[in-house]
């Protein structure tokens, strides 16, 4: 039988770093706890010990109600943080995130404030938010809620309650494609490209596994046909009009196959890294005239919020170092060079357009800058 009480060897203070860099742990779990409706402890250095530690919570998951109450538990002493692409949205004249008095706020105007397209509210008296305010938005993100966070300043330790500090959100990315490792890898033929191998990556951003296609025998000693895929579900599964995602998605195996070999990889970044939920609220307000930045924006979010520390580490793990990178977006070339990866040259890929995406295309090109010149000309 097993030794229930095998000594490994180490304190129990150092445990977790047998299974994971703590920090990473950490932010994973209070992402698990924000997603449950439950708040997490964050922690900030400062000289003022009355502004180290906060209990934090997301702003939707609560709802007004929730909030009011808290607030008025706590004395008044609640603070709800938006970014700056939400305040301009709501025609609040503020240079970045700010946390945002409501006091006087009903639970449906605190509702509105933090989520309605277009809400009827009084003037709001805001200031501007303090670093920990800000990464508490970031931890927000790495959750995929909407970047509203409702914050309470604490003194006594809540066992209760997932720890987490601000350095920790800060490397989140960067410290998970460290942690990368490859934990499968099987032939699967493709209907465009039967010579085919998929690699399943473990770790990334913790929400699910990534996903790299080898085409092919692509050679790493020259630089290999690469395409970033961010992940689509309405466009690569269900064929959605509104976009080119599933037209990108094949063509680039496609090519690949012509060219004789190469690697798509395929990115958990939904929405351009804002999860499903979330896109599918940006969709909602496209039906309502916005565009896909300014649909964004309203939600709290920046042009593209997605990063690429992890897509260089999965490049180094196959042993790619020089690619060709099949992309419209000049952005993705920049990151890249970021990781370490040399990006030799680009190709262009272009995906159908139809009147569902027409407007969709001609904004990723106006006003992110993509190489789709000829979009701009319909």
């Amino acid at each position: 039988m097993p030794n229930e009480n095998v000594n490994i060897g180490t304190p129990a203070g150092d445990l977790a770093r047998w299974f994971g860099e703590p920090g990473r742990l950490a932010v994973l779990r209070a992402v698990a706890e924000l997603r449950s409706c439950r708040p997490v402890r964050l922690s900030h250095p400062s000289p003022d010990p009355a502004n180290t530690v906060f209990a934090v919570a997301a702003a939707e998951m609560l709802g007004g109600a929730r909030i009011k109450a808290w607030h008025a538990a706590s004395m008044g002493a609640l603070r709800l943080i938006l970014p700056g692409p939400r305040l301009l949205h709501l025609g609040i004249d503020a240079a970045g995130p700010s946390a945002v008095a409501f006091d006087d706020l009903s639970a449906a105007e605190i509702d509105a404030l933090i989520m309605a397209a277009e809400p009827a509210l009084p003037p709001l008296v805001h200031r501007p938010a303090e670093a920990v305010e800000v990464a508490a938005l970031e931890l927000m993100k790495r959750a995929y809620l909407l970047p509203a966070a409702v914050m309470l300043p604490v003194s006594e330790d809540d066992a209760a309650m997932v720890e987490v500090d601000t350095a920790a959100i800060a490397d989140f990315h960067d410290q998970s494609a460290r942690d990368l490792t490859i934990a499968a890898r099987t032939r699967v033929p493709l209907a465009e490209a039967v010579n085919s191998e998929f690699v399943v990556f473990r770790g990334g951003d913790g929400l699910r596994e990534q996903l790299a296609i080898i085409v092919g025998k692509p050679d790493p000693s020259a630089p290999v046909l690469t395409r970033l895929h961010s992940a689509c579900l309405t466009g690569d599964l269900f064929a959605s009009l509104k976009c080119d995602c599933g037209d990108q998605l094949r063509g680039a195996v496609r090519e690949i196959a012509k060219a004789g070999g190469g690697v798509l990889l395929y990115l958990d970044q939904e929405g351009r890294g804002i999860g499903l939920v979330n896109k599918m609220r940006a969709y909602g307000l496209q039906e309502l005239g916005h565009d896909t930045v300014d649909a964004d924006a309203a939600l709290g979010y920046g042009p593209d919020e997605r990063r690429y520390a992890v897509a260089g580490a999965m490049l180094a793990l196959l042993g790619f170092r020089r690619i060709t990178l099949m992309t419209n977006n000049p952005g993705k070339i920049e990151a890249l060079a970021d990781f370490g990866v040399n990006v030799m040259g680009h190709q262009r890929l272009i995906g159908a357009v139809n009147p569902h995406n027409h407007d969709y295309l001609q904004t990723k090109a106006r006003r992110a800058g993509h190489y789709l010149d000829e979009i701009t000309e319909l």
